[in-house]
């Protein structure tokens, strides 16, 4: 069975920093391209970061560029984004996700886990 289970989130005040982790099973994780993906009160989701199986490759959105770093440990099975100077328009719920083989061939299917509230304010 798929988890991700994440962890880390708090109360900060703008400037502050959090780690957040991610503990993934039931898959191959080195194997798998992993993003952070966040959901701000009553808006849709929205894509943070990305990290290709390897870790060699990484991507930001805008709004965070900068400010926040993801990475792994594919030893440990667990992603991580590191946030620095944080605003108040990035609280939210933030997910770890991955994209997985599902059903028939060439499908895909998208699993989160239950998310980490993060909220930024002073």
């Amino acid at each position: 069975e798929v988890q991700l289970v994440e962890s880390g989130g708090g109360v900060v005040q703008p400037g502050g920093s959090l780690r957040l982790s991610c503990v993934a099973s039931g898959f191959t994780f080195s194997s798998c391209d992993m993003k952070w993906v966040r959901q701000a009160p009553g808006k849709g989701l929205e894509w943070v970061s990305t990290i290709y199986s390897g870790g060699g490759s990484t991507y930001y959105a805008d709004s965070v560029k900068g400010r926040f770093a993801i990475s792994r440990d594919n030893a440990k099975n667990t992603l991580y984004l590191q946030m620095n100077g944080l605003k108040t328009e990035d609280t939210g719920v933030y997910y770890c996700a991955t994209d997985l083989p599902w059903g028939l061939p060439g499908t895909m299917r998208t699993w989160r886990g239950q998310g980490t509230q993060v909220t930024v304010s002073s």
